[in-house]
Protein backbone atom coordinates (compact mmCIF):
# COMPACT_ATOMS: atom_id res chain seq x y z
CA UNK A 1 0.00 0.00 0.00
CA UNK A 2 3.27 2.36 0.86
CA UNK A 3 4.41 2.06 -2.84
CA UNK A 4 1.71 3.36 -4.20
CA UNK A 5 0.90 6.61 -6.07
CA UNK A 6 -2.38 8.12 -4.19
CA UNK A 7 -3.98 10.48 -7.05
CA UNK A 8 -7.01 12.44 -7.28
CA UNK A 9 -9.73 12.89 -9.95
CA UNK A 10 -7.37 15.02 -12.18
CA UNK A 11 -3.87 15.60 -12.23
CA UNK A 12 -1.01 16.81 -13.70
CA UNK A 13 1.39 14.93 -15.50
CA UNK A 14 4.31 14.99 -18.44
CA UNK A 15 5.41 12.60 -21.18
CA UNK A 16 8.90 13.58 -21.76
CA UNK A 17 9.28 11.78 -24.63
CA UNK A 18 6.98 13.83 -26.76
CA UNK A 19 8.19 17.20 -25.45
CA UNK A 20 5.03 17.52 -23.08
CA UNK A 21 6.04 19.16 -19.92
CA UNK A 22 2.63 19.31 -18.44
CA UNK A 23 -0.60 17.84 -19.22
CA UNK A 24 -3.89 17.80 -16.94
CA UNK A 25 -5.25 14.16 -16.96
CA UNK A 26 -8.37 12.95 -16.30
CA UNK A 27 -8.28 10.00 -13.98
CA UNK A 28 -10.29 7.45 -14.69
CA UNK A 29 -10.63 3.98 -13.47
CA UNK A 30 -13.78 3.26 -15.53
CA UNK A 31 -12.10 3.36 -18.52
CA UNK A 32 -10.07 0.79 -19.80
CA UNK A 33 -7.79 3.05 -21.81
CA UNK A 34 -5.42 5.97 -22.05
CA UNK A 35 -5.85 8.39 -24.96
CA UNK A 36 -4.63 11.85 -25.69
CA UNK A 37 -5.65 14.77 -27.93
CA UNK A 38 -4.43 14.64 -31.16
CA UNK A 39 -4.89 16.10 -34.15
CA UNK A 40 -3.59 16.23 -38.31
CA UNK A 41 -2.80 12.04 -37.63
CA UNK A 42 -0.97 11.00 -40.15
CA UNK A 43 1.47 7.19 -40.79
CA UNK A 44 4.34 6.62 -42.54
CA UNK A 45 6.65 3.65 -43.34
CA UNK A 46 10.11 3.44 -42.10
CA UNK A 47 12.75 0.44 -41.89
CA UNK A 48 11.98 -0.31 -38.50
CA UNK A 49 7.93 -0.36 -38.73
CA UNK A 50 4.95 1.95 -39.43
CA UNK A 51 5.42 5.30 -37.45
CA UNK A 52 2.56 8.28 -36.50
CA UNK A 53 2.73 12.03 -36.34
CA UNK A 54 0.06 14.23 -34.99
CA UNK A 55 -0.08 17.60 -33.47
CA UNK A 56 -0.69 17.81 -29.81
CA UNK A 57 -1.70 20.99 -27.78
CA UNK A 58 -1.41 19.60 -24.18
CA UNK A 59 -3.15 22.94 -22.37
CA UNK A 60 -7.00 22.84 -22.13
CA UNK A 61 -8.79 25.61 -24.50
CA UNK A 62 -6.16 26.64 -26.37
CA UNK A 63 -3.76 26.15 -29.55
CA UNK A 64 -1.16 28.44 -28.92
CA UNK A 65 1.03 25.10 -27.42
CA UNK A 66 1.29 23.38 -30.51
CA UNK A 67 3.05 19.97 -30.07
CA UNK A 68 4.73 17.87 -33.40
CA UNK A 69 4.88 14.74 -32.18
CA UNK A 70 5.99 11.03 -33.74
CA UNK A 71 5.18 7.73 -31.89
CA UNK A 72 6.27 4.21 -33.29
CA UNK A 73 2.48 2.86 -33.85
CA UNK A 74 1.62 -0.44 -31.69
CA UNK A 75 -1.81 -1.10 -32.92
CA UNK A 76 -4.88 0.15 -33.94
CA UNK A 77 -8.08 -0.79 -32.18
CA UNK A 78 -11.64 -0.21 -31.43
CA UNK A 79 -12.26 2.23 -28.68
CA UNK A 80 -15.83 2.86 -27.10
CA UNK A 81 -16.28 6.19 -25.63
CA UNK A 82 -18.31 7.56 -22.79
CA UNK A 83 -20.81 8.62 -24.81
CA UNK A 84 -21.23 5.29 -26.50
CA UNK A 85 -19.51 6.25 -30.12
CA UNK A 86 -16.79 3.54 -31.32
CA UNK A 87 -13.92 4.94 -33.04
CA UNK A 88 -10.84 2.88 -34.94
CA UNK A 89 -7.58 4.56 -33.31
CA UNK A 90 -4.09 4.54 -33.52
CA UNK A 91 -2.01 3.65 -30.20
CA UNK A 92 1.67 3.89 -29.12
CA UNK A 93 3.63 3.28 -25.79
CA UNK A 94 5.06 6.41 -24.75
CA UNK A 95 6.42 7.45 -20.84
CA UNK A 96 4.24 8.75 -18.39
CA UNK A 97 6.11 10.66 -15.69
CA UNK A 98 3.77 10.73 -12.66
CA UNK A 99 4.98 13.18 -9.62
CA UNK A 100 8.17 11.25 -8.68
CA UNK A 101 7.66 8.16 -10.49
CA UNK A 102 7.66 6.98 -14.56
CA UNK A 103 6.73 4.05 -16.47
CA UNK A 104 5.39 3.13 -19.78
CA UNK A 105 1.78 3.34 -21.02
CA UNK A 106 -0.41 3.07 -24.00
CA UNK A 107 -2.31 5.55 -25.63
CA UNK A 108 -4.95 5.95 -28.13
CA UNK A 109 -4.75 9.20 -30.19
CA UNK A 110 -8.19 11.15 -30.67
CA UNK A 111 -9.68 14.66 -30.97
CA UNK A 112 -10.54 15.82 -27.13
CA UNK A 113 -10.93 19.27 -28.00
CA UNK A 114 -14.66 19.09 -26.89
CA UNK A 115 -13.26 16.79 -23.92
CA UNK A 116 -13.04 18.56 -20.45
CA UNK A 117 -9.41 17.24 -20.33
CA UNK A 118 -6.50 16.72 -23.25
CA UNK A 119 -5.84 13.57 -21.52
CA UNK A 120 -7.56 10.34 -19.99
CA UNK A 121 -5.87 7.70 -17.48
CA UNK A 122 -6.88 4.35 -17.89
CA UNK A 123 -7.08 1.69 -15.46
CA UNK A 124 -4.80 -0.55 -17.66
CA UNK A 125 -1.97 2.33 -17.30
CA UNK A 126 -2.55 2.60 -13.66
CA UNK A 127 -1.87 -1.43 -13.08
CA UNK A 128 -0.72 -1.88 -9.63
CA UNK A 129 1.01 1.83 -8.94
CA UNK A 130 -2.04 4.06 -8.45
CA UNK A 131 -4.95 4.33 -5.58
CA UNK A 132 -7.80 6.82 -6.22
CA UNK A 133 -9.07 9.18 -4.69
CA UNK A 134 -12.26 10.30 -6.45
CA UNK A 135 -12.87 12.90 -4.10
CA UNK A 136 -9.71 14.72 -4.34
CA UNK A 137 -7.77 16.60 -7.14
CA UNK A 138 -4.14 17.56 -8.04
CA UNK A 139 -3.19 15.31 -5.21
CA UNK A 140 1.01 15.48 -6.49
CA UNK A 141 0.77 19.22 -6.76
CA UNK A 142 -1.43 21.67 -8.48
CA UNK A 143 -0.45 24.09 -11.21
CA UNK A 144 -1.98 27.41 -12.90
CA UNK A 145 -2.61 27.58 -16.70
CA UNK A 146 0.02 30.36 -16.77
CA UNK A 147 2.65 28.55 -15.11
CA UNK A 148 1.94 25.60 -17.46
CA UNK A 149 2.19 28.05 -20.34
CA UNK A 150 5.87 29.38 -18.83
CA UNK A 151 7.23 25.43 -18.59
CA UNK A 152 6.14 25.43 -22.45
CA UNK A 153 7.46 28.89 -23.78
CA UNK A 154 6.88 30.23 -27.09
CA UNK A 155 6.19 26.52 -28.84
CA UNK A 156 4.87 26.57 -32.14
CA UNK A 157 4.54 23.44 -34.95
CA UNK A 158 7.84 23.97 -37.11
CA UNK A 159 7.07 24.66 -40.54
CA UNK A 160 9.45 24.66 -43.30
CA UNK A 161 7.89 24.26 -46.55
CA UNK A 162 3.99 24.56 -47.41
CA UNK A 163 0.56 23.73 -45.61
CA UNK A 164 -1.30 21.13 -47.71
CA UNK A 165 -4.75 20.30 -46.91
CA UNK A 166 -6.06 17.30 -48.68
CA UNK A 167 -9.61 17.26 -49.01
CA UNK A 168 -11.11 13.66 -48.83
CA UNK A 169 -13.64 11.06 -46.87
CA UNK A 170 -11.39 8.10 -45.85
CA UNK A 171 -7.11 8.86 -44.43
CA UNK A 172 -6.23 4.99 -44.52
CA UNK A 173 -7.21 4.69 -48.70
CA UNK A 174 -3.84 4.12 -50.48
CA UNK A 175 -4.49 7.30 -52.54
CA UNK A 176 -4.55 9.58 -49.53
CA UNK A 177 -1.83 8.00 -47.48
CA UNK A 178 0.55 8.13 -50.23
CA UNK A 179 -0.06 11.69 -51.00
CA UNK A 180 0.23 12.78 -47.02
CA UNK A 181 3.36 10.66 -47.13
CA UNK A 182 4.98 12.29 -50.48
CA UNK A 183 4.08 15.99 -48.90
CA UNK A 184 5.87 15.24 -45.74
CA UNK A 185 9.09 13.72 -47.26
CA UNK A 186 9.15 16.74 -49.11
CA UNK A 187 8.88 19.16 -46.15
CA UNK A 188 5.50 20.18 -45.86
CA UNK A 189 2.98 20.26 -43.35
CA UNK A 190 0.36 17.35 -44.60
CA UNK A 191 -3.17 17.61 -42.81
CA UNK A 192 -5.78 14.79 -43.55
CA UNK A 193 -9.09 16.64 -43.49
CA UNK A 194 -11.83 14.97 -43.72
CA UNK A 195 -14.60 17.40 -46.10
CA UNK A 196 -17.65 16.32 -43.96
CA UNK A 197 -16.31 17.60 -40.79
CA UNK A 198 -15.47 20.68 -42.64
CA UNK A 199 -17.81 23.62 -42.16
CA UNK A 200 -17.81 27.50 -43.71
CA UNK A 201 -18.33 30.57 -42.60
CA UNK A 202 -19.66 33.44 -45.25
CA UNK A 203 -19.01 37.10 -44.49
CA UNK A 204 -18.30 39.75 -46.78
CA UNK A 205 -15.37 40.99 -44.30
CA UNK A 206 -14.47 37.69 -42.74
CA UNK A 207 -15.31 34.53 -44.45
CA UNK A 208 -13.44 31.50 -43.13
CA UNK A 209 -13.39 27.28 -42.95
CA UNK A 210 -13.34 25.59 -39.81
CA UNK A 211 -13.07 22.15 -38.71
CA UNK A 212 -14.52 19.71 -36.44
CA UNK A 213 -12.16 21.01 -33.21
CA UNK A 214 -13.14 24.81 -34.11
CA UNK A 215 -9.56 25.14 -35.97
CA UNK A 216 -9.27 27.85 -38.80
CA UNK A 217 -8.03 26.50 -41.49
CA UNK A 218 -7.48 30.26 -43.54
CA UNK A 219 -3.95 29.91 -43.35
CA UNK A 220 -3.46 26.55 -45.60
CA UNK A 221 -1.46 27.43 -48.97
CA UNK A 222 -3.23 24.64 -50.69
CA UNK A 223 -5.47 21.97 -50.77
CA UNK A 224 -5.70 18.96 -52.85
CA UNK A 225 -9.30 17.96 -53.48
CA UNK A 226 -10.01 14.20 -53.64
CA UNK A 227 -13.62 14.15 -53.27
CA UNK A 228 -15.70 10.92 -53.34
CA UNK A 229 -18.92 11.27 -56.14
CA UNK A 230 -21.24 10.94 -53.04
CA UNK A 231 -20.23 14.66 -51.69
CA UNK A 232 -19.66 16.43 -55.20
CA UNK A 233 -21.54 18.81 -54.23
CA UNK A 234 -20.60 19.89 -50.61
CA UNK A 235 -16.99 18.68 -51.67
CA UNK A 236 -16.86 21.50 -54.80
CA UNK A 237 -18.45 24.15 -52.52
CA UNK A 238 -15.77 23.22 -49.68
CA UNK A 239 -13.10 23.67 -52.65
CA UNK A 240 -14.50 26.94 -54.12
CA UNK A 241 -14.71 28.64 -50.59
CA UNK A 242 -10.95 28.00 -50.58
CA UNK A 243 -10.56 29.40 -53.36
CA UNK A 244 -12.16 32.68 -52.38
CA UNK A 245 -10.11 32.69 -49.53
CA UNK A 246 -6.88 32.33 -51.81
CA UNK A 247 -6.38 29.00 -51.19
CA UNK A 248 -4.83 27.21 -54.02
CA UNK A 249 -6.71 24.65 -54.95
CA UNK A 250 -5.03 21.91 -57.15
CA UNK A 251 -8.26 20.90 -58.93
CA UNK A 252 -10.39 23.78 -59.17
CA UNK A 253 -14.02 23.66 -57.90
CA UNK A 254 -14.84 24.37 -61.14
CA UNK A 255 -13.01 21.69 -63.19
CA UNK A 256 -14.37 18.87 -60.53
CA UNK A 257 -18.20 20.38 -61.35
CA UNK A 258 -17.42 19.79 -65.17
CA UNK A 259 -15.74 16.67 -64.96
CA UNK A 260 -18.22 15.48 -62.63
CA UNK A 261 -21.27 15.67 -64.85
CA UNK A 262 -20.92 12.66 -67.63
CA UNK A 263 -23.15 14.18 -69.95
CA UNK A 264 -21.71 18.00 -69.70
CA UNK A 265 -18.38 16.27 -70.07
CA UNK A 266 -18.89 14.47 -73.20
CA UNK A 267 -20.52 17.47 -74.31
CA UNK A 268 -17.34 19.54 -73.93
CA UNK A 269 -14.99 16.94 -75.05
CA UNK A 270 -17.49 16.70 -78.30
CA UNK A 271 -17.44 20.43 -78.96
CA UNK A 272 -13.85 20.30 -78.51
CA UNK A 273 -13.21 17.54 -81.67
CA UNK A 274 -12.27 15.18 -79.37
CA UNK A 275 -13.10 11.68 -80.66
CA UNK A 276 -15.73 9.58 -77.86
CA UNK A 277 -17.91 6.63 -78.58
CA UNK A 278 -21.35 7.08 -79.50
CA UNK A 279 -23.38 7.77 -77.12
CA UNK A 280 -26.91 8.67 -76.77
CA UNK A 281 -28.94 10.52 -74.24
CA UNK A 282 -32.86 10.44 -73.85
CA UNK A 283 -35.86 11.81 -71.21
CA UNK A 284 -38.58 9.11 -72.07
CA UNK A 285 -38.91 5.55 -72.62
CA UNK A 286 -40.93 6.14 -75.97
CA UNK A 287 -37.66 7.27 -77.53
CA UNK A 288 -36.03 3.68 -76.43
CA UNK A 289 -35.55 1.72 -79.92
CA UNK A 290 -34.34 5.10 -81.70
CA UNK A 291 -32.07 5.63 -79.14
CA UNK A 292 -30.59 1.76 -79.52
CA UNK A 293 -30.48 2.58 -83.21
CA UNK A 294 -28.31 5.85 -82.51
CA UNK A 295 -25.29 4.11 -81.69
CA UNK A 296 -25.12 1.39 -83.25
CA UNK A 297 -27.58 -1.44 -81.97
CA UNK A 298 -26.89 -3.59 -79.20
CA UNK A 299 -24.46 -5.30 -78.01
CA UNK A 300 -24.10 -1.73 -76.32
CA UNK A 301 -23.97 -0.01 -73.08
CA UNK A 302 -25.69 1.62 -70.09
CA UNK A 303 -24.23 4.14 -67.74
CA UNK A 304 -25.95 5.90 -64.83
CA UNK A 305 -24.36 9.69 -64.76
CA UNK A 306 -24.00 9.44 -61.73
CA UNK A 307 -21.82 5.96 -61.18
CA UNK A 308 -18.38 5.52 -60.50
CA UNK A 309 -15.63 2.57 -60.27
CA UNK A 310 -17.58 0.66 -62.74
CA UNK A 311 -20.85 1.25 -60.66
CA UNK A 312 -24.07 1.54 -62.59
CA UNK A 313 -22.47 0.46 -66.35
CA UNK A 314 -23.98 -2.17 -67.39
CA UNK A 315 -23.38 -4.37 -70.77
CA UNK A 316 -26.64 -5.42 -72.66
CA UNK A 317 -26.07 -7.81 -75.32
CA UNK A 318 -29.43 -7.96 -77.20
CA UNK A 319 -32.14 -5.45 -78.45
CA UNK A 320 -34.43 -6.87 -75.83
CA UNK A 321 -31.86 -6.37 -72.66
CA UNK A 322 -31.05 -3.10 -73.95
CA UNK A 323 -34.70 -2.01 -73.86
CA UNK A 324 -35.69 -3.87 -70.45
CA UNK A 325 -32.68 -1.83 -68.89
CA UNK A 326 -33.03 1.57 -70.40
CA UNK A 327 -36.92 1.10 -69.29
CA UNK A 328 -36.26 0.24 -65.94
CA UNK A 329 -33.93 2.97 -65.13
CA UNK A 330 -35.95 5.48 -66.84
CA UNK A 331 -39.07 4.01 -64.65
CA UNK A 332 -36.24 5.04 -62.03
CA UNK A 333 -36.19 8.72 -62.92
CA UNK A 334 -32.26 7.68 -63.07
CA UNK A 335 -30.53 9.68 -66.03
CA UNK A 336 -28.52 7.73 -68.01
CA UNK A 337 -26.51 7.50 -71.22
CA UNK A 338 -26.28 4.48 -74.17
CA UNK A 339 -23.17 4.14 -75.55
CA UNK A 340 -21.68 2.02 -78.42
CA UNK A 341 -19.61 -0.75 -77.61
CA UNK A 342 -16.30 -1.61 -78.40
CA UNK A 343 -16.01 -5.16 -79.13
CA UNK A 344 -12.53 -4.97 -80.35
CA UNK A 345 -11.08 -3.80 -77.35
CA UNK A 346 -11.23 -6.71 -75.88
CA UNK A 347 -11.95 -5.52 -72.30
CA UNK A 348 -9.21 -3.50 -72.18
CA UNK A 349 -8.53 0.19 -71.82
CA UNK A 350 -6.04 2.65 -70.91
CA UNK A 351 -5.76 5.01 -68.10
CA UNK A 352 -3.23 7.96 -68.51
CA UNK A 353 -2.60 10.33 -65.49
CA UNK A 354 -2.24 13.55 -66.57
CA UNK A 355 -0.81 16.64 -64.60
CA UNK A 356 0.07 20.20 -65.41
CA UNK A 357 -0.18 19.21 -68.97
CA UNK A 358 2.34 15.87 -68.96
CA UNK A 359 1.46 12.55 -69.11
CA UNK A 360 3.55 11.08 -65.99
CA UNK A 361 2.39 7.30 -66.52
CA UNK A 362 0.07 5.34 -68.03
CA UNK A 363 -1.11 1.49 -67.83
CA UNK A 364 -3.05 -0.85 -69.63
CA UNK A 365 -5.78 -2.05 -67.86
CA UNK A 366 -7.58 -5.32 -68.54
CA UNK A 367 -11.29 -6.57 -67.79
CA UNK A 368 -11.59 -9.54 -64.57
CA UNK A 369 -12.31 -12.96 -66.36
CA UNK A 370 -16.64 -12.55 -67.14
CA UNK A 371 -16.61 -8.56 -66.64
CA UNK A 372 -16.67 -6.72 -69.86
CA UNK A 373 -15.11 -3.25 -68.34
CA UNK A 374 -11.51 -2.72 -67.51
CA UNK A 375 -11.53 -1.87 -63.58
CA UNK A 376 -9.00 -2.27 -60.84
CA UNK A 377 -11.92 -2.04 -58.39
CA UNK A 378 -13.44 -5.03 -59.58
CA UNK A 379 -10.67 -7.44 -59.75
CA UNK A 380 -9.00 -6.08 -62.78
CA UNK A 381 -5.35 -6.06 -63.61
CA UNK A 382 -2.76 -3.24 -64.98
CA UNK A 383 0.13 -3.72 -66.78
CA UNK A 384 2.81 -1.14 -68.19
CA UNK A 385 2.26 0.26 -71.71
CA UNK A 386 3.58 2.30 -74.37
CA UNK A 387 1.18 4.67 -75.59
CA UNK A 388 1.17 6.15 -79.03
CA UNK A 389 1.11 9.89 -80.28
CA UNK A 390 -2.53 10.21 -81.12
CA UNK A 391 -3.04 8.54 -77.85
CA UNK A 392 -1.16 11.12 -75.96
CA UNK A 393 -2.00 13.89 -77.82
CA UNK A 394 -5.94 12.67 -77.07
CA UNK A 395 -5.49 12.81 -73.23
CA UNK A 396 -3.61 15.71 -73.02
CA UNK A 397 -6.28 17.38 -74.65
CA UNK A 398 -8.62 15.81 -72.68
CA UNK A 399 -7.68 17.10 -69.39
CA UNK A 400 -7.19 20.61 -70.42
CA UNK A 401 -10.84 20.70 -71.96
CA UNK A 402 -12.07 20.14 -68.73
CA UNK A 403 -9.27 22.30 -66.99
CA UNK A 404 -8.43 19.75 -64.89
CA UNK A 405 -4.59 19.99 -63.30
CA UNK A 406 -4.44 16.68 -62.40
CA UNK A 407 -6.58 13.65 -63.85
CA UNK A 408 -6.85 10.50 -64.49
CA UNK A 409 -8.12 9.79 -68.82
CA UNK A 410 -9.59 6.77 -69.58
CA UNK A 411 -9.08 5.80 -73.51
CA UNK A 412 -10.03 2.45 -75.15
CA UNK A 413 -8.59 1.86 -78.70
CA UNK A 414 -10.73 0.93 -81.60
CA UNK A 415 -10.87 0.02 -84.87
CA UNK A 416 -11.84 3.50 -85.46
CA UNK A 417 -8.97 4.83 -83.12
CA UNK A 418 -8.92 6.03 -79.34
CA UNK A 419 -11.50 7.01 -77.80
CA UNK A 420 -11.72 8.82 -74.81
CA UNK A 421 -13.68 7.45 -72.28
CA UNK A 422 -14.12 9.23 -69.31
CA UNK A 423 -12.10 12.09 -67.51
CA UNK A 424 -11.62 11.57 -63.60
CA UNK A 425 -10.65 14.39 -61.18
CA UNK A 426 -9.56 12.04 -58.49
CA UNK A 427 -7.85 9.30 -60.05
CA UNK A 428 -6.53 6.23 -57.82
CA UNK A 429 -2.69 6.12 -57.72
CA UNK A 430 -2.45 2.37 -56.25
CA UNK A 431 -2.58 0.29 -59.66
CA UNK A 432 -0.95 3.33 -61.52
CA UNK A 433 1.89 2.92 -58.85
CA UNK A 434 2.37 0.04 -58.57
CA UNK A 435 2.46 -1.06 -62.32
CA UNK A 436 4.66 1.94 -63.58
CA UNK A 437 6.97 2.21 -60.09
CA UNK A 438 6.35 5.99 -61.05
CA UNK A 439 6.19 7.75 -57.97
CA UNK A 440 3.00 9.82 -59.24
CA UNK A 441 2.38 11.12 -55.37
CA UNK A 442 5.28 13.11 -55.44
CA UNK A 443 4.60 14.31 -58.74
CA UNK A 444 1.05 16.03 -57.53
CA UNK A 445 3.00 17.70 -54.68
CA UNK A 446 5.73 18.66 -56.78
CA UNK A 447 2.79 20.55 -59.58
CA UNK A 448 2.00 22.41 -56.19
CA UNK A 449 5.16 23.45 -55.28
CA UNK A 450 5.74 24.54 -59.13
CA UNK A 451 2.30 26.89 -58.81
CA UNK A 452 2.95 28.65 -55.74
CA UNK A 453 6.93 29.05 -56.50
CA UNK A 454 8.29 26.86 -53.38
CA UNK A 455 11.73 25.95 -53.32
CA UNK A 456 12.81 24.33 -50.61
CA UNK A 457 15.73 26.26 -49.07
CA UNK A 458 19.20 24.63 -48.28
CA UNK A 459 21.71 24.64 -46.16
Amino acid sequence: MSNKIIVGSEEWCALPGLGIKAIKARVDSGAKTSSIHAINISTSKREDGTWVSYEVHPLQGGRKVALLCESKLIDRRVIKSSNGETEKRYVVREQLQLGEQSWEIELTLTNRANMGYRMLLGREAMGSKILVDPSSTCCLGEMSDDEAKELYGHVEVPRSGLKIGLLASNPNLYSNQRIIEAGQQRGHEMYFLNVKQCYMKLDASQPEVHYRDGRILNDLDAVIPRIRPSMTFYGCALTRHFESLGVMALNTSEAITRSRDKLFSLQLLQKNNLDIPTSGFANSPADTTDLIDMVGGAPLIVKLLEGTQGKGVVLAETRKAAESVINAFKSLKANLLVQEFIKEAQGKDLRCFVIDGKIVASIERTAAPGEFRANIHQGGTASLVQISPEERKLAIKAAKTMGLEVAGVDIIRSSKGPLLLEINSSPGLEGIETATGIDVASAMIDSIEKRLGWKKETA
